[in-house]
């Protein structure tokens, strides 16, 4: 990028931020004014990061091109806030100039989709255009009356149920404020801290390398919402650590990919999908937000069991003393302040009642904060002369606080471009999605006559999830299959958060599902391995959350967290059948015979899951005698074990 692109980047990328925080101090205005300004802003962004024909020699080119686009996207976008109270009180009709606004904006924001993310999801967009405008011409159930251009861009860019619709309201108000304060907390030292942690909670463990993938992928995914991004940055660590133990390469690059893939789908932001939920069903954030607990604590209980156990079998090795951290270096003031005074600020926000925009807000001032607090803590530490003033201690202190916050601005805004970008693009395809009725169409030819049982519609639905979301980043594809899939379970009697949570566990997990499986890539990519041995790998080890979505729908307690019977048995059960999970495809050995080992640890895993007391019994009794005759068998695991 050159240094004239790059500063104008920046400064619009701090416009942006500031955009944001102001939505949280002050409010939201108005929903299409808030909503257009947010998305001309963001396309902006996008034209200068993502630049057409970048390094080839038709740069000029895209230069013009990229120069057209934006003036005349933002100026679409200004239109539409300039008259917003025109577009929701009057209803206007579409003329030639509404149409010319509706193809650029769309053009556009499926053109910069194409740069960030690549082109199936804005070839998925098109079709859905494509099928609206043309359903007419379709033969068979899936066919309807069309529509022309003329109420389409009505729709798409004269309503707030098109472009302007609810999607792109939760990526300008709730998700962008979420973006800067997971920004804040990562480059305030929390990054760094979470890394120690998990290097010192458990490399002397068994597989401790691993392990250490298992917990540090899962904090920043929590935090962060991005499996891709997860690979690349907690992987850049932690597979050449174990490769460096070791661990077969394809191993260590699946370990990572699924650990990352997990993130998304653990509290509190779970790739966006968490806020973007709560606006589909109709319910607040935080029931979601409870709701995947224990589901995303059975999924990390199963990966790291699952690495145990390999690690067991394969005879793979921990970590080095000398690599690990002192507890004493870890917990430090200026090591947690940030982290405690940032989860301080957004837990206290909550708890008052605040909006969620608010609460993000106190979180990102408890960072700052502890940014501070973190400064003065190293200056006390290390500095030797007891004259040197307050006054000559400022500066330099300041000056490295400045530095983090302007990196967290950018690097927050900048996350947030691709997830506008693509909640704009989904905002379009839902608003066609629910124009032509596709979503029920499809709903009712999965659900049939009604007779057929519901793990035989929930194994459909969950096929078609992982198709539909190949190649597709989490949020999008999540949108994607809510739209169309999610009604096909709730139609059959599923409870709207079980069946939107089971649609958002197999959207998520096409990360990791051959053959478009985007966190494997990148993972193969760290490891110097083949995509192939890498995702058999990331299947195996993640084997268990294939089949964790189908408790909810065994065990509709699972969801619904408090200090009820009910409830305590769908979590015993779920860990129980994790378990069994990660000794199966752990490769855990109770015989000689590999076939024997098989049926046992599927049978438990199978009576787990009989929504009874007594399958629960007989499961976890039977659990535990093999865990303990394994053990006698195998008494050097004991010694090895965390």
């Amino acid at each position: 990028m050159n240094p004239l692109r790059s500063q104008a980047a920046t400064a619009l990328t701090l416009i942006l931020s500031l955009f944001v925080l102001g939505t949280a101090i002050f409010g939201a205005r108005d929903a299409l004014v808030q909503r257009s300004l947010f998305l001309g802003l963001v396309i902006l962004v996008a034209l200068l990061r993502y630049p057409l024909f970048k390094g080839s020699r038709w740069w000029g080119l895209g230069v013009v091109i990229d120069v057209a686009l934006g003036l005349m996207a933002t100026a679409s976008c200004m239109w539409v806030t300039l008259n917003a109270n025109t577009i929701m009180n009057s209803l206007p009709t579409a003329g030639t100039l509404e149409i010319g606004m509706t193809i650029v904006l769309v053009v556009t924001v499926l053109e910069l989709s194409r740069r960030a993310i690549g082109l199936i999801f804005p070839a998925m967009v098109a079709v859905g255009l494509a099928y609206a405008l043309l359903g007419q011409y379709i033969p068979g159930p899936l066919g309807h009356r069309g529509f022309d251009v003329y109420f389409i861009t009505e729709t798409l860019l004269l309503s707030d149920i098109g472009l302007w619709g609810s999607l792109l309201g939760v990526a300008a108000t709730i998700i962008a404020i979420f973006s800067l304060f997971g920004a804040f907390l990562l480059h305030s030292g929390g990054g760094a801290t979470f890394m120690d942690l998990a290097l010192r909670v458990s490399g002397r463990s068994t597989g401790g390398a691993a392990k250490i993938a298992t917990i540090a992928s899962g904090l920043f995914g929590m935090v962060s919402g991005s499996a891709v991004g997860n690979v690349a940055t907690t992987g850049a660590f932690t597979i050449p650590l174990m490769k460096r133990l070791g661990y077969p390469a394809a191993l260590a690059g699946a370990v990572e990919a699924v650990a990352s893939t997990g993130g998304q789908l653990a509290p509190p932001i779970m790739g966006a999908a968490a806020f973007i939920m709560a606006e589909i069903i109709g319910t607040d954030y935080l029931s979601i937000a409870a709701a995947a607990v224990l589901p995303a604590a059975l999924f990390y209980w199963g990966v790291f069991a699952t690495v145990h156990v390999t690690a067991q079998e394969e005879h793979l090795g921990h970590v080095p003393d000398d690599q690990i951290p002192k507890w004493k270096s870890i917990l430090r003031v200026d090591r947690l302040a940030s982290i405690v005074l940032s989860i301080s600020g957004l837990t206290i926000g909550i708890l008052q009642g605040m909006s969620l925009q608010t609460a993000a807000f106190y979180g990102i001032a408890g960072a700052v904060a502890g940014m501070f607090v973190a400064a003065v803590a190293q200056r006390l530490q290390s500095s030797s002369d007891e004259k040197e003033s307050a006054t000559e201690n400022h500066p330099s202190i300041l000056k490295p606080i400045l530095r983090q916050a302007r990196t967290a601005l950018d690097e927050g805004a900048t996350g947030l471009i691709i997830v506008g970008i693509l909640l704009a693009g989904a905002q379009i395809l839902v608003s066609m999605i629910n124009l032509t009725g596709v979503g029920v169409t499809l709903s009712s030819m999965i659900v049939g006559d009604g007779n057929a049982p519901v793990l035989v519609i929930g194994l459909v639905v969950a096929l078609v999830c992982m198709v539909m979301g190949m190649g597709i980043p989490t949020t999008a594809a999540y949108v994607l299959v809510a739209a169309t899939l999610a009604p096909a379970l709730i139609k059959i009697g599923v409870s709207p958060i079980a069946a939107h949570m089971f649609v958002f566990y197999y959207a998520t997990l096409s990360v990791i599902t051959p053959p478009v499986c985007v966190g494997v890539f990148v993972a193969a990519g760290l490891a110097g391995e083949r995509w192939v041995a890498v995702a058999r790998r990331a299947v195996m080890l993640g084997a268990v959350t294939y089949v964790i979505p189908f408790l909810f729908l065994l065990y509709p307690n699972m969801l619904s967290p408090g200090f009820s019977m009910g409830y305590f048995e769908a979590a015993l059960s779920g860990a129980v059948f994790v378990a069994s999970f990660a000794y199966l495809f752990g490769g855990a050995r109770i015989s000689r015979w590999r076939f024997v080992d098989i049926i046992v640890w599927l049978a438990i895993a199978i009576v787990a899951t009989i929504p009874s007391e007594a399958g629960l019994v007989l499961s976890a009794s039977g659990l535990i005698a093999m865990i303990w005759f394994r053990h006698r068998r195998r008494p050097s695991a004991l010694q090895s074990a965390a």
